[in-house]
């Protein structure tokens, strides 16, 4: 049974599943839907045209789905969608905004922890089974990958790829790539340290993987030769018949590679 609060404010076009509660104070905007099971904290403000999926839970004074943050923009401004997927936990004064194409949208997928103060920027796409701990701040046109972990107050360049598994210190600044299942630590420039071990655990990887990816690591990051890094990713990738999980650093090391500042994505930015 779906339960709204008297002093919650949902408008007419807004679609609200079964069991749903929203509580105090409330706001759903038009054309926004809200799936089974969600349950809405005091002071949660959706967006329009928002979709969510089912058993997320809202905790107090989160605003998602509001108009990006940009010079120019004002509350008409005609942006795109966010579309947030199920079981994801945000926590108090998260913030979401839509993509600022209006052909485009800002994805969340499931079973996320997004802590106290987390800000998701415009255009990003954030995966499954991350954890993003408080006061991150991600800018937009960034990919989260699934099963990523930041520490608290991560600052992410626009247009940067966070690989799969891979963990992040506290306080880190990044501003380029981050290849799967690796820990990065440090601010303008960020310094990749080692293999994320747990990561490799909480990913599920056998024992012949995990021994794939650690040995691909020590290949690259800890060449006895000193050759560069991109180089050695070539030397790698030349070989072929790589596990799927090495393929996917040496994917992200090339890729990352394509653009001056080490950001793909750059390399796909549209033109204004």
């Amino acid at each position: 049974m779906t339960k709204i609060h008297p002093t919650a404010v949902i408008e007419p076009s807004a679609k609200i599943g079964n069991d749903v509660v929203i509580g105090p104070n409330c706001y759903v905007d038009s054309g926004s839907e809200i799936g089974d099971g969600c349950i809405l904290d005091a002071n949660v403000v959706i967006g329009k045209n928002v979709k969510i999926g089912q058993k997320n839970v809202f905790y107090p004074n989160c605003v998602i789905g509001r108009n990006p943050q940009m010079l120019g923009a004002t509350p008409d401004t005609i942006c795109g969608g966010l579309e947030i997927g199920n079981s994801n936990m945000i926590r108090e004064f998260v913030t979401i905004h839509p993509s600022i194409y209006s052909d485009s949208k800002t994805i969340i997928g499931n079973n996320n922890l997004i802590m106290v103060g987390t800000h998701i920027g415009h255009d990003c796409i954030v995966e499954d089974k991350t954890v993003l701990s408080n006061v991150t701040q991600i800018s937009g046109h960034c990919k989260i990958e699934t099963g990523v972990w930041l520490s608290g107050s991560v600052l992410i360049q626009q247009f940067t790829t966070i690989g799969k598994w891979a963990y992040s210190a506290a306080l880190a600044g990044i501003n380029h790539d981050i290849p799967p299942f690796c820990v990065v630590s440090g601010h303008y420039p960020p310094e990749i340290r080692i293999i994320n071990k747990r990561g490799l655990n909480r990913a599920g990887l056998n024992e012949q993987q995990q021994k794939a990816v650690t040995d691909a690591f020590r290949f690259i990051f800890r060449n006895k030769a000193k050759t560069p890094i991109i180089e050695n990713a070539k030397e790698l990738a030349a070989k072929g018949g790589l596990d799927e999980n090495v393929q996917a650093i040496v994917d992200c090391i090339l890729k990352s590679s394509l653009h001056r500042h080490g950001r793909y994505l750059e390399s796909l930015r549209r033109k204004h």
